[in-house]
């Protein structure tokens, strides 16, 4: 036991400091790509539409962007990707301030392929910790302040998914994490999956990416507590 404290000790901190100060450990985030006006034909090769074309040039809708990098290596002319990962999109309404600094997460599976839900089970270890900044997982939803949904909605989670937002007390928020949820994804919509959670119930928050990294979960928990913007914890 003594070896595993002394260990410890000269380990010391191993928590990200984020949002007091930006992560840039690597491997935080595997970025988005930044589409220009002179990318031919990159969108031929996005398999998902994502990257589509207008009069105004090539443009990226997040939601539906699977991380391939076919943009990027399968194509002659690559658009560039940035590593950013404060994606989260406040479509909705904050948390009343009585819950920004305590609020409880009711996560449901909704036809995840699992990648999602394994990036939100990290934030509650030691490196991400989201217990320091005031979030919980909740096994019911009676006591739940946050619906925080992955996967397509699938035709048998629908019903499941309703209920459980309709047990959860008022004020409410609904969270959706990772492409599938908030466009379907490689999965949907089709004749056993939809097109997202927002199909089903009214989306407060939106996080892109297939799947999210952890700390665009987290930035996406702080905007939706009314906590942070861009960058950092107000």
């Amino acid at each position: 036991m003594s070896k595993w404290v002394i260990k410890g000790l000269k380990t010391g901190l191993v928590t990200t400091r984020y949002p007091k100060s930006m992560e840039d450990a690597p491997g935080v985030s595997p970025g988005y790509p930044r589409p220009a006006l002179t990318h031919e034909g990159t969108d031929e090769v996005c398999p998902t539409r994502a990257l589509y074309r207008d009069t105004d040039g090539l443009h990226l809708s997040d939601g539906r962007c699977v991380h391939c990098f076919r943009c990027k290596r399968g194509t002659s002319n690559p658009v560039a990707w940035d590593k950013g990962f404060e994606v989260a999109r406040l479509i909705g309404k904050t948390l009343p301030k009585a819950l920004q600094k305590s609020a409880h997460i009711r996560v449901i599976d909704a036809g995840d392929c699992g990648a999602c839900l394994n990036e939100v089970r990290l934030l509650n270890n030691p490196f991400y910790n989201m217990h320091r900044l005031g979030f919980f997982i909740t096994p019911t939803p009676r006591q739940a302040d946050i619906l925080l949904v992955v996967g397509p909605v699938s035709e048998n989670m629908q019903t499941a998914l309703i209920k459980t937002y309709e047990a959860m007390p008022e004020p409410r928020r609904v969270m959706a994490v990772g492409a599938c949820a908030l466009s379907g994804g490689v999965f949907g919509p089709g004749f056993a999956s939809g097109s997202g959670v927002s199909d089903i119930l009214p989306v407060d928050i939106e996080i892109p990416g297939c799947p999210p990294p952890p700390l665009a979960i987290l930035h996406g928990l702080l905007r939706l507590a009314g906590r942070t913007k861009d960058g950092g914890e107000q």
